[in-house]
């Protein structure tokens, strides 16, 4: 059972951004789905509470009202093997709404940050010749969504 579980806050739309990642990532669902009562600071009958799984991620998505906003100082981390699984994300993620930010991160139409990243990312940026990470990190600030071909000839260059 997984000890932290991300618990995020939207305004109404908690059970529609759940089934919305849910149709996003593979091996995933909604896992249960809680509704205000009578005398809760929700309407009686509407949804409280709604936790899917995503990719075996549990994740509780709350709908507490219009008081607080995501910002980018939180953000998912979507590592991806190749560039067909970055497109896919990507172009998912952004869908309805969207908007493309820079250097792989991405707001989805709920305002929820998502880093979408190839995983070789993470042996480039820590290795050992400075020449390299140097020139993978100036290729990544050049770009939107990440481009594994043109990051692997940046590190070949570096």
């Amino acid at each position: 059972m997984q000890r932290i579980v991300p618990f995020l806050w939207f305004d109404g739309c908690a059970e529609e951004a759940c089934n919305f990642y849910v149709s996003i990532f593979k091996k995933s669902r909604v896992a249960k789905v809680t509704h205000y009562g009578e005398g809760m600071p929700g309407p009686a009958g509407s949804v409280m509470i709604a936790t899917c799984e995503l990719d075996g991620q549990e994740f509780v998505a709350l709908n507490g009202g219009p008081q607080f906003k995501f910002n980018e100082s939180v953000s998912f981390y979507v590592k991806c093997d190749t560039q067909d699984e970055i497109d896919y994300y990507w172009q998912r993620l952004c869908a309805d709404g969207g908007k493309e930010v820079q250097c792989g991160w991405l707001k989805d139409k709920y305002g929820l940050c998502w880093q979408v990243v190839p995983r070789i990312i993470d042996e480039f940026l820590s290795d050992k010749a400075p020449s390299k990470r140097d020139s993978v990190m100036r290729a990544v600030m050049q770009m939107v969504k990440l481009d594994i071909a043109a990051l692997k000839k940046a590190h070949a260059e570096g």
